[in-house]
């Protein structure tokens, strides 16, 4: 029997499983190609953003450069943020410390929710996936106690069919569960190496702002 054959020849729960394992597989291969692409991405621009501003001799030139680089605007709203103009509303209350912390954690949390997209779906996949399939194993195995009952006896034709279904769907579960699995530990580590330089990146654009932007110039 193959696949399709398995498919057709099941009832609507099994159907069900099959393509809720099949949508969780399509789903994590998805955010796992397109976020190795994405960080493999980010990691090479943040590093040439992060060169970038500190050889400019202002922040005006360093926000042009910058722009050339961020695909992905993750450090460019970070250095916008630090051109504080005071105004009457609430988010300019504090010293000029407070407001630049405020603005660069607002600005390094979007930059942080961009990098993390994806990794809870991740997660799910891999921690439901498995009994999502098990759900399939017991489904089978109660086909199977069906049939030895209807038959009176236990025949190897009345069991073989929904076994070998229960197998299947424990091993699709593991096969959808592992990739997902793997690809979170492995993304997450990308993911927290960026973010940790994202991190110091805007440390130090706070220690600059309190410097004070408009006499910060490199002397050529």
């Amino acid at each position: 029997m193959n696949l399709a054959q398995f498919f057709w020849q099941g009832d609507a729960l099994t159907r069900s499983v099959a393509l809720l394992l099949l949508a969780m597989s399509v789903g994590s291969w998805v955010v796992i190609l397109w976020k190795s692409w994405l960080l493999h991405r980010a990691s090479g621009d943040v590093a040439r953003c992060v060169a970038a501003f500190w050889q400019s001799t202002n922040v005006e030139e360093a926000s042009l450069k910058i722009k050339a680089f961020d695909r992905g605007a993750l450090v460019l709203p970070m250095v916008e943020a630090i051109k504080i103009e005071p105004d009457d509303t609430l988010a300019c209350v504090g010293n000029r410390a407070q407001q630049l912390t405020r603005v660069l954690r607002n600005a390094l949390h979007g930059a942080l929710a961009k990098l993390q997209h994806g990794q809870v779906l991740l997660a799910t996949v891999g921690a439901t996936a498995p009994f999502v399939g098990l759900l399939g194993t017991v489904w089978g195995i109660y086909h199977a106690l069906i049939g030895i009952a209807n038959a009176g006896q236990v025949t190897i034709d009345k069991i073989s069919g929904p076994v070998g279904e229960s197998l299947i769907m424990t091993a699709a579960g593991l096969m959808v569960a592992i990739p997902a699995v793997l690809a979170f530990n492995v993304l997450g580590r990308a993911v927290t190496r960026i973010e940790a330089e994202l991190e110091g990146f805007a440390r130090d654009l706070r220690e600059l702002g309190n410097a004070g932007l408009d006499t910060i110039a490199v002397k050529r």
